[in-house]
């Protein structure tokens, strides 16, 4: 058994380069080529139902209004009910033929269970669903008051997830419907005060991966990795090192920095093109996937860059980061930060 591994240590990475070199170049054009193929017969949601989690807000209420632009009957689900029912009223406005908001706490199963149950009382199937709800805690790990209250972001951000499909999967089986799943970059990429939201995105990939084995083609799974995209989050709102959400713009530019964020719009379009493509996984923007390639290449050092230019002794202020301060020269946040974004007023109710 020894000389095995130890056989397999020195045969697998000659092994593994010769194919990248040789494999490389054939597994472009067939990627291409399917992606031709696909883009040819996507999806028509015209008709179609479609559930989407996290529609009060951000992407997943942009994902609303496009899925209603394309004539769709849309479910939307999120905490906030008044911001919910304004997003529904928007999307009739723009083509829905019927658009209801559902307040739901996905971390919560019954919730989960009447929100399905709901869905197909009153369409009778269900096409697509779109997992997008999520929360940020954004603090270092060694500065948490009670370690206890961050159990909540796997709840959201994982489990509702989980729960979601779990309970979904029957339905969409019998349309060959699709799931559409909003995980983050964040899930590959290594950020000090990240600990908590990059595991529960890392989480998800994984768990969607495996599922699409098992699934096979009865139902399509897109799973979506977006860079930063124009949202509440990006605006501010995040969870503290108390468990609490709070808006703190000096944290999100010390951790975002001048890393361009995306209008909700554009990221919309494209993820709901993705998925009626039925595309098995995409980035948006497209150049966010190369930031997987350093680290999976150069690990140590996309590891010491962030941890130099984001990093700050625990305790300090993280507006003394390096990534603070180049965003304060002149122009750079006009030219990384939409308007929408530099506003520290989120949605109420």
């Amino acid at each position: 058994m020894d000389f095995l591994h130890r056989l397999l240590n020195l045969i697998a990475p000659i092994v593994t380069l010769n194919a990248l070199f040789f494999l490389t170049p054939l597994y472009c054009v067939f990627k291409v080529l399917c992606y031709i193929n696909r883009s040819i017969s996507k999806e028509d949601v015209t008709g179609k139902v479609v559930l989407i989690v996290g529609a009060s807000s951000g992407i997943g209420e942009h994902i609303a209004y496009e899925y209603a632009r394309r004539g769709s009957y849309l479910v939307l689900a999120a905490r906030r009910e008044k911001s919910l029912r304004d997003v529904a009223e928007t999307a009739k406005l723009l083509g829905a033929p019927e658009a209801i908001a559902i307040p739901t706490d996905v971390s919560d199963i019954d919730d989960c269970k009447r929100l399905i149950d709901e869905t197909i009382k009153r369409f009778g199937r269900l096409n697509h669903l779109v997992n997008c709800a999520g929360v940020t805690p954004m603090c270092m790990v060694e500065e948490i008051t009670d370690i206890t209250n961050f159990t909540s972001v796997m709840d959201t951000n994982f489990w509702g997830y989980v729960y979601m499909t779990y309970l979904s999967i029957p339905y969409l089986r019998k349309t060959k419907g699709k799931i559409i799943v909003i995980a983050s970059s964040a899930s590959w990429m290594p950020a000090p005060r990240m600990s908590f939201y990059n595991a529960s995105k890392a989480a998800v990939v994984s768990f969607y991966e495996s599922l699409r084995l098992e699934l096979g083609s009865d139902v399509g799974i897109t799973i979506v990795t977006p860079g930063l995209t124009e949202s509440e989050m990006s605006q501010g709102k995040i969870m503290n090192k108390d468990g609490e959400m709070i808006v703190d713009q000096d944290m999100r530019d010390a951790e975002m920095s001048i890393m361009p964020i995306e209008l909700a719009t554009a990221s919309a379009m494209a993820v709901v093109d993705g998925g009626c493509r039925g595309d098995v996984y995409m980035s948006e923007p497209k150049w966010i996937q190369t930031t997987a390639y350093w680290v999976a290449l150069f690990p140590e050092m996309v590891e010491w860059v962030n941890r130099w230019f984001l990093w700050v002794k625990v305790g300090a202020s993280p507006l003394d980061a390096p990534s603070k301060k180049l965003l304060d020269v002149p122009g750079l946040r006009r030219l990384a930060q939409p308007d929408s974004v530099r506003s520290p007023e989120i949605k109420k109710g």
